[in-house]
């Protein structure tokens, strides 16, 4: 990927009601990388996952993402720079099977006009085939193929939280946000997840900016981690010296203490 992909956070202050969730946060997610966000509760790290995809528009400061500006773009226009999320909480049809999810969001995709796709020749038919081919690629990826035509709702909650993930790819992103795709997992379900974060970057290219409360998994995959504390950042660079820094400690355990490392 080029520095054309690189997305950009630029002293961005959001505000509701007079309360800072942010307070001038900058910070930059090189293209290629897998970059996290930490923070306790309440931190303001899902509030800048909503700035970057348009859900919310900062108070001040600057997004952009190679040379889009994200500041006041909506979440589509957002999502059609390359940039797609998988949520915290699902955002899936629990009805529709995991093909028709992924059909679903593949559609933003399409390009053909009214009367081709009412007659379903020439370029919507085409279209329509090489977004199948493409959610069915996805599926192989994510190793969800024995649960492709099972509704969403069904499965289990290990397996939902990949689909949301699969439902994301399958906008064929140039960025991922996940916010904290491992939430509520087992640790058999953890490592899978893990897997498939490290193949998405090492394998499609794909930047990933992960929100994630397991610190052994974010010192273990990251390449560099940012630290948010009351809507702040703290902290930031390479997981070794995030997690070695006083400021970081004291953000976790209310206790300054410098020879202590977080999640080490």
């Amino acid at each position: 990927m080029s520095q054309s992909s690189q997305l950009e956070v630029q002293g961005v202050t959001l505000t509701f009601g007079g309360i800072n969730a942010l307070t001038d946060v900058s910070l930059t997610v090189p293209p290629g990388e897998i970059v996290s966000i930490i923070g306790p509760n309440g931190a303001g790290k899902t509030s800048l996952l909503n700035c970057i995809s348009g859900f919310y528009h900062p108070t001040r400061g600057r997004i952009t993402f190679g040379h889009h500006d994200l500041s006041r773009a909506a979440p589509n226009v957002v999502t059609g720079y390359g940039i797609a999320r998988a949520f915290q909480n699902l955002e899936l049809f629990r009805g529709l099977s995991v093909v028709e999810n992924m059909l679903l969001a593949r559609h933003t995709h399409l390009r053909y006009g009214l009367l081709s796709s009412l007659a379903f020749y020439g370029r919507a038919s085409r279209q329509e085939a090489e977004n199948r081919a493409y959610v069915e690629r996805v599926i192989d990826f994510m190793e969800l193929e024995q649960h492709r035509s099972h509704p969403v709702g069904t499965l289990a909650y290990g397996i939902q939280k990949r689909v949301e993930v699969a439902r994301a790819l399958t906008l064929a992103p140039k960025l991922l946000l996940l916010d904290e795709p491992m939430a509520g997992m087992n640790v058999e379900e953890k490592e899978d997840m893990v897997r498939f974060i490290l193949d998405i970057q090492r394998e499609q290219g794909i930047t990933v900016v992960l929100i994630e409360h397991d610190m052994g998994v974010v010192m273990d995959i990251s390449d560099r981690v940012y630290v948010l504390d009351f809507g702040q950042l703290i902290a930031g660079g390479r997981p070794e010296v995030v997690s070695a820094d006083p400021r970081v400690i004291e953000a976790y355990t209310g206790v300054a203490e410098e020879k202590q490392a977080v999640g080490v």
